[in-house]
């Protein structure tokens, strides 16, 4: 559940971008692209280490792979948007342009999920070394 609200900062701007990708119109916004991305950014950084922090509460140290995984699972609500979008959006009726639309569908969510987790993971590993470099050991 540590992707849902990564994916509510950016599922407005989704449409935009779907909409420019598959329905041949214009993205000209990309000011505010790069504030949502940033926002984005934060948002996954804080959800990630928020969770990371309830497991080191109870004493649960394997975090670094929840990490990844928890910020990264945003592309899973992106991919079901991607769904959603094609359902009720495209008129597609073609095999050979579903198999496309799908393709590079799961290529850009690949990609979002390697980027979402990397930022979950570092921001965890920031946070570990923070907190356990204050530690004071007798």
């Amino acid at each position: 559940m540590g992707g849902v609200l990564p994916f509510g900062c950016i599922f407005i701007q989704l449409f935009f971008i779907l909409n420019s990708l598959w329905s041949n119109q214009m993205y000209y916004m990309f000011g505010f692209l790069f504030l949502v991305f940033i926002i984005l950014v934060i948002t996954c950084s804080e959800t990630t280490v928020l969770l990371c922090y309830f497991h080191l509460c109870a004493e649960d140290y394997h975090w670094w792979w929840r990490s990844f995984l928890t910020s990264g699972f945003t592309a899973f609500y992106l991919f079901m948007y991607c769904v959603h979008y094609f359902v009720t959006k495209l008129e597609i009726q073609d095999a050979t342009s579903t198999f496309l639309y799908f393709g590079y569908t799961f290529i850009m969510v690949f990609l979002f999920f390697l980027l979402s987790g990397t930022i979950g993971f570092f921001a965890c590993f920031w946070f570990v070394r923070k907190i356990y470099s204050v530690v004071k050991v007798d």
